[in-house]
């Protein structure tokens, strides 16, 4: 067997991952598969390639050499196969701009200020609850920027060489509670207000799961966690039956309201990657100020900036 670069970019994903299973995740195919490709690798070249202990995989000194060489030609080419994409796109009249996102209320803000600066682009988006999903598809290619949250103890696989910036260090979460619920009578809610409630979150959202148990479980809650999606959860929060986590950017809905917590336990990163310094600084400014925009026009974040001096850019 000859080996590619497929080969190569398996290779280096199990050395970045330390696992088969996380490395299978990030190439999009089955464990099993993986395991496979990795035995016939190793068939190849004539010895193992990772030492396969409790906590992970390892290189092997032959591993360790195939990586050094590996690394390099797996960037040049996806630097080679970037720059046909982004040739192809524009000989192709495609979108000028390929953005992804997670969920936020400055993506309409977003689109309507590079398409207002850039007349003749025509940018186009894709949402993703994934952080880490969205970050993939840039490095490979298929997104030129995504804004993307990272929640605090789950920080993100960023690759070497992928240009980002910090669009905010820390933004703190909100809780989401009914509109009667005893804990709307104080400015900021204190979690022990709600060591009683129900928890509803979304799993597929990378990290916030964890950082919510993380932080309940720090203040001496054992809490009951469900799991579904946000619109679920709003739907909920209103009827009583569950809180959850909200972005401070969120405008209440009817019977559900918006509240700080107390110390601001829960934060996110909120960063813009891309290919390259370029493409980030055709979308950053963009971004930035529909950013501030929408945290403005949400009451209780409008609030909380105002109590603290200098943290938002001013409207």
């Amino acid at each position: 067997m000859e080996l590619e670069v497929r080969h190569l970019r398996a290779v280096c994903a199990i050395a970045d991952t330390g696992s088969l299973h996380k490395a299978a995740r990030r190439l999009g195919m089955s464990q099993p598969s993986l395991t496979t490709q990795l035995r016939r690798i190793e068939d190849s070249l004539g010895g193992r390639l990772f030492a396969r202990e409790r906590t992970g995989c390892r290189p092997t000194p032959l591993g360790r050499v195939l990586l050094s060489r590996a690394r390099p030609l797996v960037t040049e080419m996806q630097e080679l196969v970037n720059e046909a994409r982004a040739v192809a796109a524009r000989a192709g009249d495609g979108p000028d701009l390929r953005i992804g996102s997670t969920a936020s209320r400055a993506i309409p803000g977003w689109l309507r200020r590079l398409r207002t600066r850039h007349p003749q682009a025509r940018p186009a988006i894709q949402t993703d609850v994934s952080a880490d999903a969205l970050v993939h598809l840039v490095v490979e290619g298929q997104l030129d920027v995504a804004f993307v949250h990272e929640v605090e103890g789950s920080p993100l696989r960023l690759p070497p060489g992928l240009a980002h910036r910090v669009l905010v260090a820390r933004e703190p979460q909100f809780v989401g509670i009914a509109a009667d619920h005893p804990a709307t009578e104080r400015e900021t809610v204190r979690l022990s207000d709600l060591k009683d409630d129900q928890w509803m979150v979304d799993p597929t959202v990378d990290g916030e799961r964890t950082g919510l148990l993380r932080v309940l479980r720090a203040a001496g809650i054992d809490p009951r966690v469900l799991h579904g999606d946000y619109l679920t959860a709003a739907t909920l929060v209103a009827t009583g039956d569950v809180v959850t986590v909200c972005q401070p950017t969120s405008l209440g809905r009817p019977g559900m309201a918006l509240r700080p917590l107390e110390g601001d336990p829960l934060g996110v990163r909120l960063l813009l990657v891309g290919r390259t310094e370029q493409e980030l600084d055709r979308a950053y400014d963009d971004l930035e100020s529909a950013y501030w925009e929408a945290a403005w026009e949400a009451p209780e974040y409008r609030a909380w900036l105002r109590r603290r001096p200098g943290r938002g850019r001013a409207a």
